[in-house]
């Protein structure tokens, strides 16, 4: 079991690898992006949100701390739904229809991202594969 939760967390966390990747190497796309959406203080927010993905997935992939780095993840998406993705205000269905799939797309890995967290927090020392276990105990 230890090798595929690894595999499992690994491939989890390369979607956020290349996002948060994106948010420096894209950086004034991406600000645009968010200030047009009406995220405050984009400027900032945009590289502050990068790293929060690169750390969260690093600790998710690489086992340090990984119930830390899944709440990382969390405490990104579930904003990023309601901010980024507000498909109840579109009046264009083709942009309705895309900001609802994206909007969904981000819940579903914020609960994705919540077993994580209960798994790794549930498992503790059991987890296994990991370079420091996880931080909190629900066991």
């Amino acid at each position: 079991m230890e090798i595929l939760v690894l595999i499992g967390r690994v491939v989890f966390a390369l979607l956020f690898l290349g996002s948060g990747y994106g948010h420096f190497a894209q950086r004034q796309m991406m600000t645009g992006y968010a200030a047009s959406k009406g995220v405050p203080a984009a400027k900032l927010m945009v590289p502050l949100t990068g790293l929060q993905l690169l750390v969260g997935a690093l600790m998710v992939a690489l086992g340090i701390w990984p119930d830390v780095g899944a709440l990382l993840l969390v405490v990104f998406l579930v904003p990023t739904a309601f901010m980024l993705h507000g498909f109840w205000a579109e009046t264009d269905p083709g942009a309705k229809s895309m900001e609802q799939t994206q909007f969904l797309k981000d819940l579903a890995l914020a609960g994705a991202a919540l077993v994580m967290f209960a798994v790794f927090a549930n498992l503790g020392s059991d987890l296994g594969l990991v370079l420091v276990g996880p931080a909190f105990s629900l066991s």
